[in-house]
């Protein structure tokens, strides 16, 4: 029997979904986020934008999410960037408009684990999945599996202090936007076309992601670990720099075996909402 299983990623902006047919992620689409809406608005739009995807008869819907989770439960504990949008018991929402078994986890978890399931993490038994975007998400795979920790949090080395703010505050958009008032992309450009300015902030910024690779392995020591992010885009711009910065890692037998990979998907949050679903058994709060 075929597997067809919904992935779905909410996000401050945009909630975007694909099925996953004869294991190929396709008719991906997405919405607005009615993110300024009430809860109830919200998940009408999400149950109406759900609807649509009924005629492929999915078996089980995964969900990532940019917050804190209770994937047990199934419930979405608080989204900095959806205000109305604290404290949704959205499986039992979910299963009852659509009788299908729902899991839920954060949306860095779940990056890390599309990576490990589809993608360039494939094969590695311990990985870490490091986003580099608008902001900084984290997840981990260990003897193959995802770890979460208490209420989806595991992997948030995004909110540890670094020099004088976080860690986010230098290895995502935020650096570039505070640093050099300029965004990422446009840095991007400039560095291509040999601008030292531009150079020069991206190798302050493979030294600052350095150093939080450098952290990552101090934690986990994983086998590998994959950037994701809009800014992976950018990585042969510093990919020097944090490579140099690596090299200050005391453990160079971790550091011999170690792989830093940037992800080949697109899609992956879809993807690891899809594997949450695909690796797992419905838990038996589903129809609580």
């Amino acid at each position: 029997m075929e597997h067809i299983i919904l992935g779905i990623d909410i996000g401050g902006t945009s909630i975007k979904a694909g099925v996953l047919v004869s294991g190929q992620l396709q008719d991906i689409r997405s919405i607005p986020t009615p993110a300024l809406e009430s809860q109830e608005v919200i998940l009408e739009s999400l149950a109406t934008f759900i609807e649509s995807y009924l005629h492929y008869s999915f078996e089980g819907i995964g969900i990532g999410i940019p917050g804190l989770v209770d994937p047990i439960e199934g419930v979405v504990l608080g989204l900095a960037n959806i205000p109305s949008f604290q404290h949704v018991e959205l499986r039992k929402f979910l299963f009852g408009r659509f009788g299908k078994p729902v899991f839920i986890n954060n949306d860095a978890n779940c990056f890390a684990l599309g990576v490990h399931q589809f993608g360039v993490g494939k094969g590695f038994q311990h990985l870490v999945g490091i986003t580099l975007g608008t902001g900084v998400g984290g997840g981990i795979v260990i003897h193959g599996k995802l770890y979460s920790g208490l209420n989806s949090a595991a992997g948030e080395w995004c909110g540890a202090t670094y020099l004088d703010m976080t860690f986010e505050d230098y290895c995502s958009g935020k650096f570039f936007n505070r640093v050099y008032q300029s965004k990422p992309k446009a840095l991007a450009k400039l560095a291509q076309e040999g601008d030292p300015i531009a150079l020069q902030a991206f190798d302050e910024f493979g030294r600052h992601v350095g150093e939080l690779l450098k952290v990552i392995l101090f934690s986990l020591a994983p086998e590998a670990i994959v950037l994701g992010g809009s800014i992976r885009k950018t990585y042969p711009l510093f990919e020097k720099s944090m490579r140099a910065t690596l090299q200050t890692f005391p453990y160079t037998s971790v550091l011999a075996k170690l792989q830093v990979l940037v992800s080949d998907l697109d899609e992956t949050a879809i993807h690891g909402a899809v594997a949450l679903v695909n690796l797992q058994e419905e838990p038996a709060t589903q129809s609580h």
